[in-house]
């Protein structure tokens, strides 16, 4: 058989490939059934369950303290000579992070912010630490609750806050505080019940030790978690990761989650991607008027996805190999986790002496979260989960394929890392109620623009009211 016949053969295969998930009905496709008390603890698991859950139901309130030893071995490290690579003769944060950016940030760290460190540790403190026993699992979160006399005459509802990488629940704490409103005010009509887990192998929250705890497993544990607290119904809100499982759960458990909010909704379906394609070439008939620019054109998006994600190739298929060269080594650490929050809030940071990362971020507020991940040693459990997200047992959950039908709202912030349009989301999201845009902000939204996002949670929720009392004037609740 000639090489061209061979090629043919290969072209109809592709083809073929292509045409069946183009038009196969994945939408047909029901929830998958996952465990809901699988074992993810070090120990063995036990052979009693009720016996484990009488045990370990006990919700602790925590105090996270650390041994002044702790803080000086870093002081130590920070004091040693820096042996950095000097910078591209006129570079910027175009190679990575700027050697002479990381010197300013370490000499800010040492000598401002350490010496403060003990202020910094009661700032952590302002909310409630709590920490639980799920899936032998320890898990660390933060509870906020309104008490009835806080409520009178105000919308009240709990919520569930979602984190990503490289982030934790410190990007939350001015988000929490507009969502947990309890002083006297008339202009405000709605309070939260809010619940931020730290994710499992994140910050305080104990990583496990056994392959498989990918998203729709956490997804799993965090409904888990709402119930044990006595949450059968809630919001949830999420970007990065917090998005991913955030979906998966109003997917797998829509008779709890009320409505699904996020400010990074996508889906990477074979027929999204081509309808992402398609409109390329019709801009103004796909998207809204006024912010064709947030999508198109695709090459240019394309470049800028590419560019930035390496990382991820890397914590896909080597993370213990990254995270051993970043555990214990607060310098590594700091560029690699703080170059994030430099491109990933603006493309164009990059070209900016110190990465523009003090243009919408305070120094205090950076370094917060790096020492959260410093002082948990958590950097190789968190991006694990790049590993189990990318399996072959993940992905063929086909979570993705699979229609969600709770109430769903996607707030998308013009520089972050990809938008999908509306036309690609609804094939998996049946019930898009609340899509909106914002020229300012990026990927960190709780962190960088609370307000926008408070306002567009808000408004979001006002959204499904008004849809849940339509349902109930017609009679279908």
């Amino acid at each position: 058989m000639s090489g061209r016949s061979l090629l043919m053969i290969l072209l109809v295969v592709v083809i073929g490939v292509v045409l069946k998930h183009l038009f196969y009905p994945w939408g047909s496709l029901s929830p998958p059934t996952l465990p809901l008390n699988q074992w993810w603890g070090d120990e063995e698991e036990p052979e009693d369950w009720q016996a484990y859950l009488d045990n370990s139901s006990e919700v602790i309130n925590n105090r996270l303290m650390y041994e002044e030893s702790v803080i000086n071995d870093l002081k130590e490290q920070l004091n040693r000579p820096l042996h950095l690579t000097e910078p591209m003769k006129g570079a910027n944060f175009e190679y990575g992070f700027n050697a002479e950016a990381l010197k300013s940030i370490i000499k800010y760290w040492r000598d401002d912010y350490l010496p403060r460190w003990r202020e910094r540790e009661i700032f952590l403190w302002q909310f409630n630490h709590f920490t639980t026993d799920i899936q032998g699992l320890r898990l660390h979160f933060f509870h906020l609750m309104a008490y009835d006399d806080q409520t009178v005459g105000k919308h009240h509802y709990p919520v569930l806050l979602l984190h990503g990488w490289p982030g934790s629940v410190r990007e939350f704490f001015d988000l929490i505080h507009k969502l947990h409103q309890t002083e006297p005010n008339k202009e405000n009509k709605y309070i939260f019940n809010v619940i931020a887990p730290s994710l499992p192998g994140y910050a305080w929250s104990q990583g496990t030790s056994r392959p498989g705890l990918g998203p729709a497993q956490i997804a799993v544990m965090m409904r888990n978690l709402m119930l044990r607290l006595g949450y059968k119904k809630f919001f949830i809100q999420g970007g990065d990761w917090g998005s991913i499982i955030g979906s998966h759960m109003a997917t797998l458990f829509p008779e709890n989650v009320l409505g699904y909010h996020s400010n990074f909704c996508i889906l990477s379906t074979p027929k999204s991607i081509f309808k992402g394609f398609l409109a390329n070439f019709f801009p103004r008939l796909f998207a809204p008027r006024g912010f064709e620019d947030f999508f198109f054109p695709i090459s240019h998006k394309l470049g800028y996805i590419l560019e930035e994600t390496g990382y991820m190739h890397l914590q896909a298929t080597r993370p213990d190999t990254i995270g051993t060269a970043l555990l214990g080594n607060p310098v590594g650490l700091a560029a690699y986790i703080l170059e994030k929050f430099s491109v990933w809030t603006n493309a164009s940071y990059r070209h900016y002496p110190d990465g523009g990362l003090t243009e919408r971020f305070k120094l205090d507020d950076l370094l917060d979260n790096i020492m959260i991940y410093y002082l948990t040693d958590s950097i190789t459990t968190a991006q694990r989960l790049y590993k189990e997200y990318f399996s072959k047992e993940q992905m063929t959950l086909f979570l993705d394929y699979v229609p969600t039908y709770v109430p769903t709202g996607c707030v998308r912030f013009k520089n972050d890392l990809i938008h999908f349009l509306d036309f690609q989301l609804e094939e998996k999201y049946r019930n898009l109620i609340h899509s909106t845009y914002y020229r300012e902000g990026g990927h960190f939204a709780a962190f960088e623009v609370p307000d926008s996002l408070y306002n567009d949670f808000i408004s979001f929720v006002q959204k499904f009211e008004r849809l849940t009392k339509m349902k109930e004037y017609k009679g279908d609740l």
